[in-house]
């Protein structure tokens, strides 16, 4: 299944790729990225169900820490190196393209400059 990389989705991909091998829970997500809930979840199940992502449910025993255990999202290595190229992409789309020199013209360099 393709991703749509939107900036949103972007977002998303970049706080994952910060610590690749960290697990993160979604309302961790939602303070990172700012986004609801309503806008979260259904980008992590798109990205899971492309094989992005894994869900793991968190091991631990609700009863010892007083709440239920959080759904945790990783990225697949391959979502990791998905992501990366994704991310260098869309850089490239957005950053500006460098200046391009005209036909006569050439560029100054700073020992050109009198001071």
């Amino acid at each position: 299944m393709e991703v749509r990389v939107t900036v949103a989705v972007a977002q998303i991909l970049r706080e994952l790729l910060a610590d690749p091998e960290q697990p993160r829970y979604g309302y961790e997500l939602m303070q990172l990225t700012g986004f609801p809930s309503g806008k979260l979840y259904p980008i992590l199940a798109r990205l899971e169900n492309a094989g992005w992502l894994v869900k793991e449910r968190e091991q631990v025993d609700p009863a010892q820490i007083g709440r239920p255990p959080r759904r945790l999202y990783r990225l697949t290595d391959a979502g990791a190196e998905r992501a990366r190229h994704e991310l260098a992409v869309l850089r490239e789309q957005i950053l500006p393209a460098r200046p391009a020199v005209r036909p006569g013209y050439r560029v100054l360099k700073p020992q050109d400059h009198p001071i």
